[in-house]
């Protein structure tokens, strides 16, 4: 991430950022892509990358990532005001 990276405007669920201090449901960080993202929001609440990527690393498979409407990766790029939806899977029986 270079210093003059834009803005991306972010949604989190509400019940995800309850776990951590000071946490917002929206917010805009600067990325260049869903990777740069998810160290974004790692240096705000640590621990936070751990919830949403596994060890490869990869998006868990519970956790669902979406830029302007489309399912992202990690390597997805992210354009300037771009609007990124994070949401977790809810299973029941």
């Amino acid at each position: 991430m270079t210093d003059d990276t834009a803005p991306v405007k972010v949604r989190l669920p509400a019940h995800l950022v309850r776990l951590f201090p000071d946490g917002e449901t929206y917010l805009e960080l600067p990325a260049a892509t869903v990777r740069e993202l998810m160290d974004a929001l790692e240096t705000r609440w640590p621990g936070m990358r751990d919830r949403l990527c596994d060890e490869r690393p990869a998006i868990r498979r519970h956790i669902n990532v979406f830029v302007d409407g489309r399912r992202a990766r990690l390597d997805t790029p992210l354009r300037p005001g771009a609007d990124v939806f994070v949401l977790t899977a809810i299973s029941g029986g």
